[in-house]
C-alpha cells in the first residue's frame, strides 16, 4: 500500500535512539524527507543519518528540547535548510535508571523528567503547528510516544509515569481538539510501547529475574522490537492510511497487563521468546 511519504518532510527527536532510529530509517525508506534530531553528541545520529537512502533528503540538528530558545532557532534552522515539517515524531524522552519511589524522590528528579518527557512534547508541538500555519500545511502529522507506564504506573518511577500518562492523556485530547482549528485535516496521535529491546533495554537481559517477570505480564510472552514500534508509527504518520484517525492511543505491547499473566512453567515451556 502506498503510504503518501514521498514529499512528506518528517522531523523525527531522538532519532539517535534505538526507537527513534527504526522510525527514522522506515520513514525515510517510505519517500519521506527526514530531520533527524539529536541533543548530545552527534555521532550516533551521524551514523543513523548514513544509513538512510540516498534518494532521502536529510538533516541533522542539535536541540536541548527542554530549552524553549533551542527548540525555536531549531525549526527555523530546518525550514531554512530543508523545509517545514509536516510530520512529527515527537519521540526523545528520557527514563531515570535509578529507581526512587515518591516518597524519597527528589523535586529536582521530578522536574527534570517531567521537562525530558512532557514539556519537550509542548514545545515542539507548539513550534511545529506555528511553523505549519505559516506555510499553510492543511494535513500535518503529530505521533506522540508515549509508554505502558502511563496506563499502568511504575512504581519507582512515578515521575516518568505521570510525564506519559500527561502526554497520552490531557495533551493528546488537547491537542487533537485544538489542531484542526489551524490545519483542516491536522491530526494527532500516540504509540505506546511495553517492554522494546532497545540498546538501553538490552542490559536489561543480564538480570533473569527481572526479564522473567517481565514476560509473565505479557500475553504474547515476549517483547517488542523497535521495527514494531516503526510500524505503527508511520500508520499514524501517513494520511493515506489514518487520516481519519486522531486522538488515539495505540498500545504496542503484545497484551501487556500490569498484573501477571503467565506462570514461570509457560515461560519454559517454550512459548516465550
Amino acid at each position: 500500500m502506498n503510504t503518501g511519504m514521498g514529499g512528506k518532510t518528517a522531523l523525527v527527536t531522538g532519532a539517535s535512539g534505538g526507537i527513534g532510529s527504526a522510525v527514522t530509517r522506515l520513514l525515510a525508506a517510505e519517500g519521506a524527507d527526514v530531520v533527524v534530531h539529536y541533543n548530545r553528541g552527534n555521532e550516533r545520529a551521524e551514523q543513523v543519518r548514513a544509513e538512510l537512502p540516498p534518494t532521502c533528503n536529510s538533516m541533522l540538528v542539535g536541540a536541548d528540547l527542554t530549552d524553549e530558545a533551542q527548540v525555536e532557532s531549531a525549526f527555523v534552522e530546518i525550514e531554512a535548510q530543508l523545509a517545514t515539517p509536516s510530520i512529527l515524531i515527537a519521540n526523545a524522552g528520557v527514563w531515570p535508571t535509578e529507581n526512587t519511589p515518591i516518597s524519597e524522590m527528589s523535586l529536582q528528579r521530578w522536574t527534570e523528567t517531567l521537562n525530558n518527557n512532557l514539556t519537550s512534547v509542548f514545545l515542539c508541538c507548539r513550534a511545529f503547528l506555528k511553523s505549519c500555519q505559516t506555510a499553510s500545511i492543511e494535513d500535518p502529522a503529530i505521533v506522540m510516544i508515549g509508554s505502558t507506564a502511563g496506563h499502568f504506573g511504575e512504581a519507582d518511577h512515578g515521575d516518568y509515569a505521570a510525564a506519559k500518562s500527561g502526554l497520552m492523556g490531557g495533551l493528546l485530547q488537547s491537542l487533537k481538539n485544538e489542531i484542526p482549528r489551524l490545519a483542516p485535516r491536522g491530526r494527532i496521535n500516540a504509540v505506546c510501547p511495553g517492554w522494546t529491546m532497545t540498546p538501553m533495554a538490552e542490559k536489561f537481559q543480564a538480570n533473569q529475574a527481572a526479564m522473567t517477570r517481565a514476560l509473565q505480564t505479557i500475553a504474547m510472552r515476549k517483547f517488542a522490537s523497535p521495527e514494531d514500534i516503526a510500524k505503527s508509527v508511520l500508520f499514524f504518520a501517513s494520511n493515506e492510511m489514518s487520516g481519519h484517525v486522531t486522538g488515539q492511543a495505540l498500545f504496542v505491547s503484545g497484551g501487556m497487563e500490569g498484573r501477571v499473566l503467565n506462570s514461570v512453567e509457560d515461560l519454559e515451556s517454550g512459548n516465550a521468546r
